[in-house]
């Protein structure tokens, strides 16, 4: 490596050893170089723990290195306000680092700009914009949400060989994925900070809405909110019983909650006769949440792809067939019609999963 581009691609890249660890902040990754070598490394690895300027500084002290006359690449502006740890342009400034390259300025309006007055003010030399579209993709939660204060909206359709959803409501409801795909569904699951389905999801399958398989260390669990307007939700159903996470529960009227458990939680924002996804996508705004993953049903999919607010979409179809009479079909026209295009297709054992995204 012997460019700024090549030294930020390394940063990008150990970043990603953080991921599904360190929401709501984001993804990021730090080389300290010298000589055209780089000497230390760090990254955000998990909520609470040190931020990537901070992880390569103490890689470097731990190893006896001196960082005089060394350069930072950086991700993200570092921050330079307390929160959980203090600030990154302090740990640079005690570093002896007096260059310092960065990738994505810092969009959050409450820190915008902050880190890099300081650098300046100290008299670094810095430069930023080194790879900025890479670096932002990579965060493109936190960044969605700093922009909008609205979460990032990812549907997850699965669907057999001719586009349905599910057999005849007087069989057992079956699961027609394979194994690996379900892997990434529980991947998508670790990249949310909430997973949202509908009512009539909740009465049919009974889910657990949890995160099974990737490691999301000490973050809070993704929160298992449903769409249940008029208090359909069984009280024997798993959401309401397990507390394995917070479970929110978006209602037309207050309804009985003395028998609610305490992880469990109800919430009316709207007093027409139905519950707008906009206003949703509002409250979840509010609460923080930058990423949010709609699992189903097909009224729910078909609300949100109307509402003009799903940015991505994983469409994963089976081989196998389900048979029954049902007359719920969804697929590709559907996301075709809602302004998303297929930004890749890959084929899974015996699923076909497209991925896709809204261009407009």
């Amino acid at each position: 490596m012997n460019n700024d581009e090549e030294f930020m691609q390394y940063a990008i890249d150990i970043a990603n050893k953080g991921k599904f660890r360190v929401m709501p902040n984001p993804l990021v990754g730090c080389v300290l170089v010298k000589n055209k070598e780089v000497i230390a490394e760090g990254w955000h690895d998990h909520i609470g723990g040190l931020h990537a300027e901070q992880m390569a500084i103490a890689d470097a002290e731990a190893r006896g290195i001196s960082l005089q006359g060394a350069t930072a690449y950086i991700t993200l502006e570092p921050c330079n306000h307390f929160g959980r740890t203090p600030p990154c342009t302090e740990a640079l400034l005690w570093a002896g680092i007096k260059k310092v390259i960065i990738g994505a300025l810092d969009p959050n309006p409450t820190v915008r700009g902050g880190g890099l007055q300081v650098l300046e003010n100290e008299g670094f030399e810095f430069k930023t914009g080194v790879l900025k579209d890479s670096c932002e993709e990579q965060m493109e939660n936190f960044m969605h949400w700093c922009k909008f204060r609205k979460p990032l909206v990812t549907l997850k359709a699965a669907t057999d060989k001719n586009g349905r959803i599910d057999t005849d409501h007087d069989v057992p409801a079956r699961r027609f994925s394979n194994n690996v795909s379900l892997n990434l569904v529980h991947e998508l699951r670790a990249e949310s900070m909430a997973i949202l389905v509908g009512i009539e999801t909740v009465i049919r399958d009974n889910p657990s809405l949890t995160v099974r398989g990737p490691d999301i260390g000490p973050r809070e669990r993704p929160t298992r909110i449903v769409i249940d307007p008029n208090n359909r939700i069984p009280n024997s159903s798993k959401l309401m019983n397990d507390g394995l996470a917070p479970t929110l529960l978006i209602q037309l009227a207050e309804f009985d909650k003395s028998k609610d458990k305490g992880h469990v939680e109800r919430v009316v924002i709207s007093d027409s006769r139905e519950i707008e996804i906009s206003k949703i996508l509002d409250m979840l705004g509010d609460r923080k949440i930058q990423s949010l993953l709609v699992e189903g049903g097909g009224n729910t999919w078909g609300r949100f792809l109307k509402s003009g607010f799903v940015n991505k979409a994983h469409l994963c179809v089976s081989d196998m067939e389900l048979g029954g009479e049902s007359d719920i079909l969804f697929g590709e026209n559907e996301l075709k019609n809602a302004g998303l295009e297929i930004i890749k297709d890959i084929s899974v054992e015996s699923d076909r999963i497209t991925l896709w995204r809204n261009t407009t």
